[in-house]
């Protein structure tokens, strides 16, 4: 019976998976033009092995996530000798010797045991032309991150990135990118790092946007021992040219971005939020080129640490701003603090770098208050 209703419920049944399939608008700023998987089949994983196969593999994918991937205790607890160089209390991270951390570099510091999930530690590997999306905020992958190495062409969209080890200092990244090119990484959540939420190594990564991301700091476990995560993003790249637009960067106590190598960085229309920490947003070293516009600072008592080692455009006053038009094509956008440090620096001659390439345009930063409502996976 009723034939023809079947028919029409079965089309809507499949348009709305249909609908669901793929990417949702397109990348701004430096990474324009990513394609990710572009028209291919999308294929929905309902393993772990599928998700890390279909990620890894030499073919162009759309990848939909449908549910939560759980990799904690999926490659076994390791157990031995880390060390503890901000103290031993409840709150304070502690460190995995990875690679002789502890050995070389913190030696004098207490030795402790550390017993941590291995799968946390080495990100799934993803290929080129890659789009992975997550289906409403369905999308999560637990216990352990990405990494964008060797690779060009990627999309990571509206998924969730969470508990890599947050007791430990060498847990594990949430997203690694190295020797890309062509990266949008756009409506992600991470939470509950054990090292950075995203980093940029110090192989080139070429064009990249992060976009729409809530990067959110609060831990149990912090170097500072007051539940602030210190270890957020670092572009340290070479020849990086980065979008980082329209994020919700929140309860953090340093890298948060730094930035050095020799990276040009355009901080855009994010919301930069803190309640009572007193450590530091941006920290710039030697070879970082930022050019910040149009951001909130919301109770952020260092905005940047001092000295600052590279070169810096803050956008701090209308008459200033109208050298940005000789190389974006429109004068830059002042910043908004509330309750906040200053952040005033004039060096322009970096400038220059923007001119021909694909910039993130800025609005007011009234507007990117409203970030903490937009960014994040499940919110597009």
């Amino acid at each position: 019976m009723f034939p023809n209703r079947i028919l029409v419920f079965t089309v809507l049944a499949l348009t709305r998976h249909a609908a669901a399939a793929g990417v949702t608008g397109a990348a701004e700023g430096f990474a324009k033009g990513v394609t990710g998987g572009g028209s291919a089949t999308a294929v929905y994983p309902s393993t772990n092995a599928e998700l890390v196969s279909y990620l890894g593999d030499s073919s162009a994918r759309v990848i939909i996530l449908t549910k939560t991937f759980d990799f904690t205790g999926s490659e076994g607890t390791v157990s031995g000798t880390g060390c503890a160089p901000w103290g031993t209390g409840s709150a304070c991270q502690t460190a995995i010797n990875q690679n002789n951390w502890c050995t070389n570099y913190e030696a004098s510091a207490p030795s402790v045991s550390v017993s941590y999930d291995k799968a946390g530690i080495l990100g799934i590997t993803v290929g080129s032309n890659k789009s992975l999306v997550g289906q409403g905020s369905s999308g999560v992958i637990k216990g352990k991150g990405l990494r964008i190495i060797n690779a060009k062409n990627v999309i990571i969209q509206n998924v969730k990135i969470t508990n890599l080890n947050p007791k430990y200092v060498w847990g594990g990244d949430a997203i690694t990118l190295d020797n890309t090119d062509l990266v949008w990484i756009d409506h992600v959540s991470t939470s509950l790092i054990g090292r950075q939420h995203i980093v940029l190594g110090t192989s080139a990564s070429n064009r990249v946007t992060i976009s729409n991301c809530d990067i959110d700091g609060t831990t149990s476990w912090s170097p500072n021992c007051d539940s602030y995560h210190y270890w957020n993003v670092l572009f340290l790249g070479s020849q990086d040219l980065i979008t980082f637009k329209n994020n919700y960067v929140r309860h953090f106590s340093g890298r948060a971005p730094k930035i050095g190598g020799n990276t040009l960085a355009h901080v855009v229309n994010n919301y930069f939020y803190q309640t009572d920490s007193s450590g530091h947003a941006f920290e710039i070293d030697s070879g970082g080129m930022v050019l910040a516009e149009g951001n909130v600072f919301q109770n952020v008592v260092n905005v940047v640490t001092s000295p600052v080692g590279g070169q810096a455009f803050t956008s701090p006053d209308s008459s200033s701003n109208a050298a940005c038009s000789s190389y974006l094509g429109r004068a830059c956008v002042v910043n908004a603090f509330g309750s906040s440090g200053a952040f005033n620096i004039k060096n322009t001659g970096f400038l220059t770098n923007f001119s021909g390439k694909n910039v993130a345009s800025a609005s007011s930063a009234t507007d990117a208050k409203n970030v903490v409502n937009t960014a994040g996976y499940g919110k597009i």
